[in-house]
């Protein structure tokens, strides 16, 4: 009930209305990837997968900003089914993979919600990827990468805001792609950064 209430709300202030452009929703196992301009980035994608999905569809949240606080740490928990990963570098110095609890959660047969970016921009279109999602590609070569274009994300809900601005924003599925025999970890990054750019230049 909770979370209808949020996704409502996400829905009222700044739209986000799906728009599957080169696949449809799916229960096959994927990987969706995202720009990310926001806070509001994970809860509006994930609000725009269909409710039968959502319960095996996980958004990997930072965990320096959703595991603080009760209430941010209860949405991404308990409402979200978000899986947290450290992004400060400690779980690496202390000899714990910060991706493992993403190849976990792929292992079960589940899907994931992640911003490859590692951070929010402030810019149109996404900044150059860091590698997690390589490595997650190579790992798990079977699991469908399903590129997303989040509009508007960044001027919606600006870094500082404490509302979001009420801008119509829109959610953009592109078509599914996997990682290449041979591939480099740069060509494919890039591939995978440009299947999300091609979304943006959508009218």
């Amino acid at each position: 009930m909770i979370d209808h209430i949020l996704i409502g709300l996400a829905r009222f202030l700044v739209g986000g209305r799906p728009e599957w452009l080169g696949t449809q929703p799916s229960l096959r196992q994927r990987i969706y990837f995202a720009n990310h301009g926001s806070h509001l980035d994970t809860i509006l994608l994930w609000a725009a997968i269909p409710t039968r999905l959502r319960p095996t569809t996980h958004p990997v949240a930072a965990a320096d900003y959703w595991g603080k606080g009760r209430l941010r740490r209860s949405v991404a928990l308990d409402l979200l089914n978000a899986v947290l990963v450290d992004r400060s570098g400690g779980g690496a110095a202390s000899g714990q993979d910060p991706l493992a609890p993403l190849e976990e959660t792929l292992e079960r047969g589940h899907s994931l919600i992640i911003f490859p970016e590692g951070t929010r921009g402030g810019e149109k279109l996404p900044a150059a990827f860091k590698s997690g999602l390589f490595r997650l590609a190579t790992r798990f070569p079977q699991v469908e990468l399903v590129p997303v274009y989040l509009e508007n994300m960044s001027r919606a809900f600006p870094r500082g805001a404490f509302l979001p601005v009420p801008i119509s924003c829109h959610v953009r599925f592109g078509a599914p792609l996997y990682i290449e025999g041979g591939e480099t970890k740069e060509a494919f990054l890039e591939r995978a950064r440009e299947a999300i750019v091609a979304l943006a230049e959508v009218n």
